[in-house]
């Protein structure tokens, strides 16, 4: 009869052993190949990303103010906060490990049938002390339990890797929020800059316009001009004018915009308007594609997600075997309390061994399985995302740029030539050589020029900024 038993133990064991061959943990899926290199164009590993963003940025200004808001932004402070509560997930992983040992004390008063099992036979017997035996009894308890689960299949620890990789990742977040906050930052202070020399510019045509006007007007008195010229240039003028109050009003949203990033409420910036026509410090270099691996934290934040759901995969496979767990017990027992210190006759301890393996439950479990599964191929698939994303982003800026820089040029040859039509114009028009309408031409058609290579010096900026932190600088 006992071998029967053993026996059916036995083929249980293997019944539960043999099907859990059929999870499969070896999840993959066809990755492709990094390019070597950008473009056609061969480079070398010097890469900008690796450059700290102040020695990268070169501006005072600019970095007082990312300065500021890396201490006081409130989206990297809770990203900070995000990190201490994925370090309480590692720490609890990392404590299952251990025996669970807790210090426990009972009183109680019980009563046994005097016809149950538990009274049959006392009946008339003492207790060591010589005190007899009742039907009803107190018990004292003071002591040490522990459990331990016996880490058998590496459940408890591929949980913990599962909590490190995880911790790691949530570090990576907080750094790709930080490189995140660094080039907005950058970006809202060129904006900045690019409005204030629009409103220069601006300013400055508004002074030329009422120039003009007062021309017209002299024109008008000795009767070369007529009313409508007036009429044309005093509306000019006025164009001009609402054009500024919207540009004043940009600038104030925008400076609140900067402040808010900052974690401050509304306060003056200070900035060198000029600074929008510099240059950074240092040469755009972009390094080899198989760089961003490392350098960009979105990519080293997805692996290891992927490393998580690795160990969760594990995780959840070794709960379809059997797990074993000890327990023990170590203390003082009594019925009276004044025997509950004596030794060693109060002393009382107990150690057990379990052995469990899921039986009903295991369409639960392989549930758990195969989401745990489906877990690790989105994590997979959003980390090869990561690494296409971060490649289109570099290239996406590195041909802006170079269009940019094109664009500037042309743009600058435009408004040289346009800003001496203006004073042509004059001329001719004093001479009567040309009409009203062509100084109209000539002042709108330099303004929007102006305004145009101020917009190109600013998305060169911030372009550059993008570059920046596509190839994951900001964060050293």
């Amino acid at each position: 009869m006992k071998s029967l038993k053993f026996t059916y133990i036995l083929f249980l064991f293997l019944l539960i052993l043999s099907s859990c061959k059929t999870l499969n943990t070896n999840v993959g899926i066809p990755q492709q190949k990094l390019p070597e290199h950008y473009n056609k164009t061969l480079s070398d590993s010097t890469n900008i990303a690796q450059l700290n963003w102040k020695a990268y940025f070169g501006d005072e200004h600019l970095i007082r103010l990312i300065d500021t808001a890396l201490a006081n932004n409130f989206d990297l402070q809770m990203a900070l906060q995000r990190i201490i509560t994925v370090k309480s997930e590692l720490l609890k992983a990392k404590g299952k490990q251990l025996p669970n040992v807790d210090l426990n004390s009972w009183a109680g008063r019980e009563r046994v049938g005097e016809y149950s099992v538990d009274w049959a036979g006392n009946e008339g017997g003492t207790f060591l002390s010589g005190d007899p035996l009742n039907p009803a009894y107190n018990d004292y308890y003071l002591g040490l339990t522990s459990s331990w689960e016996i880490d058998i299949w590496g459940k408890l620890k591929n949980s913990r890797k599962a909590a490190l990789s995880r911790y790691l990742a949530s570090i990576e977040g907080s750094t790709f929020v930080k490189s995140n906050l660094v080039a907005n930052v950058a970006t809202l202070y060129y904006e900045l800059l690019a409005l204030d020399n629009e409103l220069e510019t601006l300013t400055h045509t508004i002074e030329k316009q009422k120039e003009a006007l007062e021309v017209v007007n002299l024109q008008k008195e000795v009767g070369k001009a007529n009313a409508l010229a007036i009429q044309q240039f005093q509306a000019q003028l006025l164009n001009s004018q609402a054009r500024k109050n919207e540009t004043l009003q940009a600038i104030a949203k925008t400076e609140n915009a900067l402040n808010f990033l900052l974690g401050r409420y509304p306060q003056p910036i200070e900035r060198p308007k000029t600074r929008l026509f510099q240059d950074f410090p240092h040469d755009i270099k972009t390094g080899l594609p198989v760089q961003l691996l490392t350098n960009r934290p979105d990519i080293r934040q997805a692996a290891l997600e992927v490393e998580a759901t690795k160990f969760d995969l594990k995780t959840v496979k070794a709960a379809f075997f059997p797990s074993l767990t000890i327990g023990a017990k170590l203390g003082y027992n009594a019925f009276n309390p004044k025997f509950l210190f004596t030794s060693p006759e109060s002393i009382a301890y107990s150690i057990t061994g379990g052995l469990t393996a899921p039986l009903i439950n295991r369409k639960a479990l392989k549930a758990e399985f195969n989401t745990a599964k489906a877990n690790q191929l989105e994590a997979l698939f959003n980390y090869q995302k990561s690494i296409l994303n971060g490649f289109m982003e570099v290239s996406d800026e590195m041909i802006n740029l170079k269009q940019l820089e094109e664009l500037i040029k042309l743009k600058k040859q435009e408004t040289n030539i346009l800003e001496e039509s203006i004073e042509a114009s004059k001329l001719f028009y004093k001479m009567a050589k040309a009409s009203y309408l062509e100084v109209l031409t000539a002042h709108q058609n330099y303004l929007q020029s102006k305004l145009e290579l101020i917009d190109a010096h600013k998305q060169k900026q911030i372009a550059t900024v993008n570059l920046y932190k596509a190839l994951g600088g900001g964060w050293y």
